[in-house]
């Protein structure tokens, strides 16, 4: 009798063990590795806001593969060490084919590593650093624009700006140095001097030292390179110190409307760098997409003012759709080798990658687009027009 109560029991045991097994293959997981605590929570939120729309948009058409996207998030903390443990969990424990993170360049650059480890694949949304695609890591797939294209881009914008000489004020890590690095460059072979360079670290609220050290140079533009919570305390500052220079900020992750609502009067006269404009979505690359995700942004009940950080979110989760698909399995290698193959429309442009670093460990870039807006009395407005 035990013995046939043990052969039922194990029977019973490997049937619920199969279930478990058609269960869980009932869903492709999307690791999320985002600030969504510390000094970045509010652009981390953001992109998780917008990758969840576009897993809300995908599981409504039939999902990946016949299968439902499951978005596994975890909290980075604003801290590389964070980024770090919370990519080997999502690799680890979670089981997840490939990743989306991780925000902030230092953040990405602490989790390279575990992806070299365990051979998975990430989808780069928003860091800038250089560094990211340089270092041979042949699971890197960006889709923002490093600030070496950035500045690329910004170089067309010259003739139409006049800029004699610049200061930069940037965020003391891996994405405000690389900025000032880049820039530096870009305006030394363009005939731009360049002045002062201020530092500062994430965490700082008074920047009033920096700043009085750029009033008195003799720059007439100076260049910011932070997160929207501390760029407005540099712009109520900047204000409160009479400084009239024009400041133009890189990155894009200012969040322009929420300057707007926050920084008041002092964001007037100010320009960024943006990647997406929901503000004039004819415009974009593809209007009849940006139209919808505003749509289902507005919707959902979100903030405007996130628009132009959440859309990396949404494109970022697309673009792992259509490599998943490329590659027929949800599995890390074929991942890897379907980036490669894709071209997909999004917010910022039709994506495809290019190969970046060392030869036979290139990471994946995309060339994107930029378009720098000004704020003229509250309003949003094309810079030049």
């Amino acid at each position: 009798m035990n013995r046939r109560t043990n052969l039922i029991t194990t029977l019973a045991l490997s049937m619920l063990m199969a279930t478990a097994g058609i269960a869980s293959a009932d869903t492709i997981k999307i690791g999320i590795n985002q600030p969504l605590t510390g000094p970045f929570a509010a652009s981390g939120t953001y992109i998780v806001d917008g990758a969840k729309i576009a897993a809300e948009e995908i599981n409504a058409n039939g999902g990946i593969l016949g299968n439902q996207v499951e978005l596994v998030i975890e909290d980075n903390k604003s801290n590389p060490t964070e980024a770090a443990a919370v990519a080997e969990k999502l690799i680890e424990r979670d089981k997840v084919p490939v990743i989306m993170g991780a925000w902030g360049s230092s953040l990405t650059l602490a989790a390279m590593p575990k992806l070299m480890q365990y051979e998975v694949p990430m989808l780069v949304e928003t860091s800038s650093s250089s560094k990211i695609t340089k270092q041979g890591n042949p699971y890197i797939f960006r889709i923002s624009p490093p600030s070496w294209v950035e500045a690329a881009l910004f170089k067309t914008l010259l003739p139409s700006l006049d800029i004699k000489k610049v200061d930069f004020l940037a965020i003391n890590n891996d994405w405000g140095r690389g900025t000032i690095t880049d820039f530096t460059t870009m305006f030394q072979e363009n005939g731009v001097e360049v002045g002062l360079t201020e530092i500062m670290d994430q965490a700082a609220q008074d920047m009033s030292a920096q700043l009085s050290k750029i009033k008195s140079s003799d720059a007439d533009t100076i260049i910011v390179t932070t997160a929207v919570e501390q760029l407005t305390l540099v712009l109520k500052q900047a204000a409160a110190l009479g400084i009239t220079k024009r400041i133009i900020t890189t990155g894009g992750s200012q969040n322009p409307d929420q300057l707007i609502d926050q920084a008041g009067a002092a964001a007037n006269n100010t320009m960024h760098m943006v990647f997406f404009a929901p503000w004039m979505p004819e415009k974009s690359p593809h209007p009849d997409q940006a139209k919808a995700f505003i749509d289902a942004w507005e919707k959902a009940g979100h903030d405007k003012a996130g628009l132009t950080e959440s859309y990396r979110g949404y494109d970022g989760i697309r673009v792992i759709k259509a490599a998943i698909e490329k590659a027929g399995a949800a599995e890390p290698q074929a991942i890897r080798d379907a980036f490669w193959q894709i071209e997909v429309p999004t917010l910022n442009g039709t994506v495809t990658f290019v190969k970046d670093g060392p030869e036979g460990r290139e990471s994946g870039q995309y060339m994107a687009n930029g378009t720098l807006i000004k704020i003229v009395d509250g309003k949003i407005v094309l810079a030049g027009s």
